[in-house]
C-alpha cells in the first residue's frame, strides 16, 4: 500500500486516523496553508527492513522491523523503539508524527520518529533478542545517528537494548557514538534521572492543573492504570507530595483500597509477585473497574485506547493525566469535555522522558555530564513553561487542552518550516 493510500484510506478510529484528525483541527484554528498542512501529513521516511537472526536451536527467522522519520524541521528525529507482536506500519507512523508534537510542545530542537520490530520479546532468550538488536541497528545504519535519528527504549526494550544499538552503530562508525541512543546505562552515558522522567513529567503537569483548578495536594487522590515504569514512578513521586494512591492495575488486574495504598510497598509487592493483584489489605478489581473510580486524578498509563466512547461516560476523576501514549479516543476526548473533566494530553503530560532524553543527547554531545538534582530542576523548568504556554491557548481559545497543545505544537514546526523553506 503506498503513503498516500494508506493516508487516504486509514480508519478515524485507528491510531493514524486520530493523529491526523488531531492535526487537521489544529491546522484549521490556525489556518495553516495548504503546502505546510500536507507536508506535516506526512512522514519524511518510512524504511521497512527484513532482520534474519539465528535462533538458539540454530534455525533463522526473519523479522520485520520499521523506522519512521516524520519531520526533520526542528532537529533530528527522535523517538523510542518498541518490540511487539502486534505492531504495524501504520501504528509507527502515527506514533512518530506524536512524536513530533510532543517534542515541539516543550520546545526542544528535536523531530519525531518511531520505530519498531514484530516481535513477541517475551518468547525470545536474551540472545536472541540481541542478535535480532544488531541486526536491526545494522540495517538502519545510514538513515541513524546523532545527528540524524536517535532511538529511546519504548514497549519491551531498555537500556540494555540500547546499549546494544549504541555499541553496534560506534562498531560500524569505528568509535564510541553514546550520542546515537538515548535511555542507556549510566555507564555508557546515560542521563541521571532519565528512568523516573516521564513520571516525573506526569506529576509536575498533575502539580500544575491542581494549582490552576485550585485543587490542593494534600489530601487528594489518585488512581494509575498501568504501573510499569511510568506509572510506578508517577505514584511514588505523588505519594511524596501528598496524595494517596487509591488503585493500581497492571496487565493482569489491579488492587483497590480506599484508604491508600503505599507505592513503594505496591513497587516491592510487584517485583516479587509479578503483578501488583493480591497486594495485601486490598481488593481486587479489574482495569475497567479501576478507570471508573471516583477519585481527583485519573493517570492513564498503559497502552493505547483505554479510555472509549463505550467508556467515557463512567470516568470519575476530576483530572485524567495522560501517562501513556493516545490512551484516550477522539470521540472519548468529546465525552470528557462535555462532562467538564480536564484532561492534560499525552503530548505535554508524558514529554518529561523526551525531555531528559534531550539533556542526555546534549550531555552525550558534549561529554559533560550532569547532576540528578539539575535534570530535575531543568526538567521541572521546561514542563511548568509548556504546561503555561498550552493552558493559556486553552483558555484564550476556549478549548481543550488536548487540541491546544497540538495548536502549539503544530505552529512551531509550521514557522521552522516556513523559514527553513522548501529545498530546492
Amino acid at each position: 500500500m503506498s503513503m498516500d493510500e494508506m493516508l487516504s484510506n486509514c480508519d478515524d478510529h485507528g491510531p493514524l486516523g486520530a493523529v491526523l484528525r488531531q492535526l487537521d483541527d489544529a491546522a484549521a484554528l490556525i489556518d495553516l496553508e495548504d503546502a505546510v498542512h500536507q507536508k506535516l501529513r506526512r512522514p519524511k521516511r518510512v524504511v521497512t527492513v527484513s532482520i534474519p537472526t539465528r535462533m538458539d536451536d540454530g534455525s533463522f527467522k526473519v523479522f520485520t522491523g520499521y523506522r519512521a522519520q516524520h519531520n526533520m524541521d526542528c532537529g533530528p528525529c527522535k523517538g523510542g523503539l518498541r518490540y511487539h507482536p502486534d505492531l504495524t506500519l501504520e501504528e509507527v507512523i502515527a506514533l512518530s508524527m506524536r512524536m513530533t508534537w510532543k517534542c515541539a510542545v516543550v520546545d526542544i530542537p528535536y523531530g519525531g520518529a518511531r520505530g519498531g520490530v514484530v516481535c513477541n520479546p517475551k518468547e525470545m532468550s536474551l540472545g536472541e533478542l540481541e542478535r535480532m538488536t544488531r541486526r536491526y541497528t545494522t540495517e538502519l545504519v545510514e538513515v541513524i545517528g546523532p545527528e540524524k535519528d536517535i532511538q529511546a527504549p519504548d514497549v519491551y526494550t531498555d537500556a540494555r537494548v540500547m546499549a546494544w544499538i549504541m555499541d553496534t552503530y560506534s562498531m560500524q562508525m569505528g568509535y564510541s557514538v553514546p550520542a546515537v541512543v538515548t535511555g542507556k546505562p549510566i555507564s555508557l552515558g546515560g542521563s541521571r534521572g532519565r528512568e523516573a522522567a516521564t513520571g516525573r513529567g506526569v506529576v509536575v503537569t498533575i502539580r500544575e492543573a491542581m494549582r490552576r483548578r485550585n485543587m490542593p495536594l494534600e489530601g487528594a487522590s489518585f488512581v494509575v492504570q498501568g504501573y510499569g515504569t511510568v506509572g510506578s514512578w508517577a505514584a511514588r513521586l505523588l505519594d511524596a507530595s501528598g496524595p494517596t494512591m487509591m488503585a493500581a492495575s497492571d496487565s493482569q488486574g489491579g488492587c483497590y483500597n480506599p484508604d491508600g495504598i503505599s507505592a513503594e510497598e505496591l513497587l516491592a509487592h510487584k517485583r516479587e509477585t509479578g503483578t501488583v493483584v493480591g497486594f495485601p489489605g486490598s481488593e481486587r478489581i479489574t482495569n475497567q473497574e479501576l478507570l471508573e473510580l471516583e477519585c481527583d486524578v485519573l493517570i492513564p498509563a498503559a497502552l493505547e485506547d483505554a479510555i472509549r466512547a463505550d467508556n467515557a461516560d463512567r470516568i470519575n476523576a476530576k483530572i485524567v493525566a495522560e501517562g501513556a501514549n493516545g490512551p484516550t479516543t477522539p470521540e472519548a476526548q468529546d465525552i470528557l469535555d462535555e462532562r467538564g473533566i480536564f484532561v492534560i494530553p499525552d503530548i505535554l503530560a508524558n514529554a518529561g522522558g523526551v525531555v531528559v532524553s534531550y539533556f542526555e543527547w546534549v550531555q552525550g554531545l558534549q561529554a559533560y555530564f550532569w547532576t540528578e538534582d539539575e535534570v530535575n530542576e531543568q526538567l521541572d523548568g521546561i514542563m511548568v513553561r509548556a504546561f503555561d504556554r498550552v493552558h493559556a491557548v486553552h483558555e484564550q481559545r476556549g478549548i481543550d487542552m488536548r487540541l491546544a497543545a497540538m495548536v502549539v505544537a503544530v505552529d512551531r514546526v509550521a514557522q521552522a518550516v516556513r523559514v527553513r523553506g522548501i529545498y530546492p
